[in-house]
């Protein structure tokens, strides 16, 4: 599980962290029961706190995205939705963006022939 950090971004490594795993879930490859790497092993490949990643993981959890099991690890969890909530919410950013294009006087006509 390769995961980039911005060390630079505004974006807090949590959220950067989270947002890495939902995209590889939502992209299939972290497959469903995968086990990914322990918080200890994350922070040190990070380079981290340990807290930074278990905030991040306790996100994933809260949704459903990872499951813990005590003694075995975290993994990717079966019932995931992660790849359908990363579709709407891009789906939600292309119609602000088609809405605040369209207040700029653009057509809709217009837009359709740009993303052709």
């Amino acid at each position: 599980m390769i995961i980039n950090i911005d060390y630079n971004s505004r974006t807090p490594i949590y959220e950067q962290i989270v947002s890495s795993i939902e995209k590889m879930v939502a992209m299939g490859i972290l497959q469903p029961n995968t086990q990914i790497a322990s918080i200890r092993e994350l922070a040190l490949s990070l380079s981290v706190n340990p807290n930074t990643i278990k905030k991040a993981y306790d996100i994933l959890e809260s949704k459903k995205i990872i499951v813990s099991k005590s003694t075995k690890g975290t993994f990717i969890s079966e019932n995931n939705e992660a790849k359908k909530e990363k579709i709407n919410e891009l789906y939600n950013e292309l119609a602000k963006t088609i809405q605040e294009l369209e207040t700029f006087g653009v057509s809709k006509e217009d837009i359709l022939k740009k993303l052709q």
